[in-house]
């Protein structure tokens, strides 16, 4: 079961949402927040599997919510959904650490894909969205895209250390540098700690 945290200031799009998704196959809501401080909360008390973000909030915004919840709880895979199609607001939230974007004018069905592809680890992109950040990122080296405690996670795997290791060499847990590596993996295009090793070297990330 796929647990999902709507997170949204509208109450009547909260409800439509909740009654929506209640509705998908194998998915559950474990709660709705009206802003980002609420998210954030929600997000560490309940463990949602998939936290779905509007950008637009009074208190804190979607974009810093993601952020906090990329740090305090690493498990939980944040997707924007959002009605801005911008450039600027896809690539701020996808540097916040969101792993997908969708728009709220997609069909049911793309909503029920989208969260469901999250789960396994995927980046949910809606197709607007994807071409700008593919326009954006064309020349972008990839080192760049990883957070400084990404960088550290992958630093270690590629010196050979188990995560376990890691999880007490950092000082975090073991989920949470789990969390860590599948996003880098997604980040570097990579499926598996070989290849993550090797392409820390081959980029500089680790030289000796």
């Amino acid at each position: 079961m796929i647990r999902v945290l709507i997170a949204d200031d509208h109450g009547l799009v909260r409800a439509g949402l909740t009654e929506l998704i209640s509705t998908f196959e194998d998915i559950e809501i474990v709660g709705a927040a009206a802003g980002g401080d609420e998210a954030v909360a929600l997000a560490i008390s309940e463990s949602p599997d998939i936290v779905l973000m509007d950008l637009e909030m009074p208190d804190v915004d979607g974009i810093e919510a993601t952020r906090r919840i990329r740090r305090e709880a690493p498990a939980a895979r944040v997707v924007i959904l959002t009605s801005f199609s911008d450039r600027d607001r896809i690539l701020q939230a996808l540097d916040a650490g969101a792993v997908g974007y969708l728009l709220k004018d997609a069909e049911p069905s793309e909503l029920s894909r989208g969260i469901a592809a999250a789960a396994r680890g995927e980046s949910p992109l809606d197709p607007r969205a994807a071409g700008k950040v593919i326009e954006a990122r064309v020349q972008a080296p990839p080192e760049t895209i990883l957070s400084d405690r990404e960088r550290e996670v992958l630093t270690l795997l590629a010196k050979g250390m188990p995560n376990k290791k890691i999880a007490e060499t950092l000082g975090i847990s073991e989920k949470t540098v789990k969390a860590h590596l599948t996003s880098v993996f997604r980040h570097i295009k990579v499926a598996d700690r070989t290849q993550a090793a090797l392409w820390a070297r081959k980029n500089g990330i680790v030289t000796d």
